[in-house]
This record gives C-alpha cells, sequence and structure tokens, in this order.
C-alpha cells in the first residue's frame, strides 16, 4: 500500500484509480463491506484501488466544540486499512478548504490529482457542503467531474446496521461485546504503564496503571471489564476497571487499574494495550477491603471463563 498526502499526485500515465471515501474510524463490518466492493470494482475495470481517508474527523472543523471521540488511533487506522491491501491510502487533512468543496469539487481534486475515475460510495455516505443531497445527485456531479458514481451495497450481516457512530455509543455505554461483533475485532486501548495508588498488591491483585492514552479515543463506561492483555511481547489473561476506585477513597480521577493475570514482571514505562472482550460489572463502593476482595476474586474467575472461550472461539 502507498500512502498518498496533498501533495502527491498519481500520474494520468499510471493506472486509473477506483476510490472510496470515509473516515474508516473504527473499521468496523460495514468498511470491510465497502472495501470489497472497492477492490471488486477495481479489479472488474483493471484500475488499482484506493482509499481516501482524513487525520482528523470532519466534525472537528466542522463543529470543533462538539467533534465526536475516535474509536482508534490514525496509525491504527492506517494499520487496519493496510492489512485490506488497497494499492494506495489517501490521507488528508479536513481543513476550512477542504469543508467548503462541494461534492463535485472533491471529485474534481480526486480525479485530477489522484486519476480517480470511479467512485464506489458507501451506503448512506454523504461528502461535499451540499451533504443534504441524493444519490442520483452524486451521480451527475460525478459525470461532470470526470469520475463514474457507484453506491456500494449494505452491510446486511448479523450485526447490521453498524457505522461508527453506532459503534461508539455501544463502547461509551459499556457494550464491548457487542462493540466487537459489530467490528468484527476487539475495541483497543493502547497507552503506557505509569505509576498509579499500588494499592492492588496488598490485597492480592496487583494492578499496572494504564496512562498516555489518546485524549482523542473514546473510553468505555466506567466498570469492570475482561480483557486480553499486550505488554513485554505477549498477550495475557486479565481484568481492568475504568474509574474512580471508590471502596479504596482513590479521589475523583478516572483510572484504568489492568490485573494481569499470572504475571508479576516489572513493566513500568513500557507499552500496554487493551482488548476488550466484556463488561463484567459496573463500579460500586464496597464495605471493607475484605468484600472488595471476595469481589475481585469472583470477577477473575468470570473473565477467566470468558476470556478462554473468547480464546477457544478464535483458535
Amino acid at each position: 500500500m502507498r500512502i498518498l498526502s496533498a501533495s502527491d499526485h498519481i500520474d494520468a500515465s499510471e493506472p486509473r484509480v477506483t476510490a472510496t471515501i470515509g473516515m474508516f474510524d473504527g473499521m468496523h463490518l460495514g468498511h470491510i463491506t465497502l472495501i470489497n466492493a472497492l477492490k471488486e470494482e477495481a479489479s472488474k475495470r483493471g484500475q488499482s484501488s484506493a482509499i481516501v481517508t482524513f487525520r482528523q474527523h470532519p466534525q472537528e472543523v466542522v463543529n470543533p466544540s462538539r467533534p465526536p471521540r475516535a474509536i482508534m488511533t490514525l496509525d491504527k487506522k492506517v494499520e487496519a486499512i493496510e492489512a485490506c491491501s488497497p494499492t494506495f491510502l489517501i490521507l488528508l487533512d479536513f481543513n476550512e478548504r477542504l469543508s467548503k468543496l462541494s461534492a463535485r469539487e472533491f471529485m474534481e481534486l480526486l480525479h485530477q490529482q489522484y486519476n480517480v475515475t470511479t467512485l464506489v460510495m458507501g451506503y448512506n455516505h454523504r461528502f461535499g457542503h451540499e451533504r443534504n443531497t441524493t444519490f442520483a445527485h452524486y451521480v451527475e456531479q460525478g459525470r461532470l467531474a470526470g469520475v463514474e458514481v457507484i453506491k456500494a451495497p449494505e452491510y446486511l450481516g448479523q450485526y447490521a446496521p453498524v457505522s461508527s457512530s453506532i459503534v461508539r455509543q455501544l463502547i461509551a455505554g459499556g457494550r464491548v461485546e457487542d462493540a466487537m461483533n459489530c467490528m468484527g475485532h476487539p475495541f483497543e486501548l493502547s497507552g503506557t504503564v505509569v505509576h498509579g495508588f499500588h494499592n492492588g498488591r496488598g490485597i492480592g491483585f496487583p494492578t499496572a496503571n494504564v496512562g498516555e492514552i489518546s485524549p482523542s479515543i473514546i473510553l468505555p463506561h466506567n466498570g469492570a471489564y475482561a480483557v486480553m492483555v499486550y505488554v513485554d511481547g505477549a498477550w495475557h489473561k486479565g481484568m481492568v476497571n475504568i474509574g474512580r476506585r471508590p471502596t479504596l477513597d482513590n479521589g475523583d480521577d478516572i483510572s484504568i487499574e489492568v490485573n494481569i493475570f499470572d504475571f508479576d514482571s516489572d513493566i513500568y514505562g513500557k507499552p500496554i494495550t487493551l482488548h476488550f472482550i466484556r463488561f463484567l460489572r459496573l463500579e460500586f463502593k464496597l464495605g471493607s477491603i475484605e468484600q472488595l476482595r471476595q469481589q475481585l476474586t469472583h470477577d477473575k474467575q468470570l473473565s477467566i471463563t470468558i476470556l478462554d472461550k473468547y480464546i477457544a472461539n478464535k483458535s
């Protein structure tokens, strides 16, 4: 996959390009359906395939006071797109200039700069400043721009309908298993192990405090989750608590504390990645440290059952 920016171009002497446009946040099953349609149409025409996406969400420019939280970082999105093997990834900055382009003007840009002659539009996708328009309007504006516009099939699988907005709502509500089903992969948080309160070791559940998470990434609802943990070059089973740790009176700051099962290495300062597999319970205050220990013991046993099943189903 060749990554192109606004300063690059595809020469007219190179093969023509079939492209699609979108944010591709979360790379869910609807996106996979669209990319498969893109590659099929490109193959039928003997053309290269290109995915056009943006470094930042358009709402950061159009509605900067309320931009949506991202499901994945830009680096992870690029990695996920590369796994789909398009010929090109056209990665643009969504700025004020782009926000003012009409659909025809944007297609003209793609045609003139990147040799795009076919555009596969995602189901219900809209682009251009006149977004309240019909598919027939895109077809006509594409004809004027020298681009054939085709509608991709809708994802109609078991977990339809799927959209980034739906996935975002599921994660925010703690429904990480449903989000995983919609995406075809777990929701992921990556950060660095930093020093925390060090309370867990004293009750038999040492935790790694996950910090330095991108502030643009959405967090699951406060509570406990069964997670797969990648740290120090290997995957481990674990459970994580997101919240304020009310039983231990650790204040109002949100912490992300992961207990990695059967693991006792020094990982401070190392990168860590969590894959959220299932919600366990809401965070609540218990009457004593002993009650907390009993609850954590139950959470661990439940997590092992959940994670063993998840691993078995993957293999």
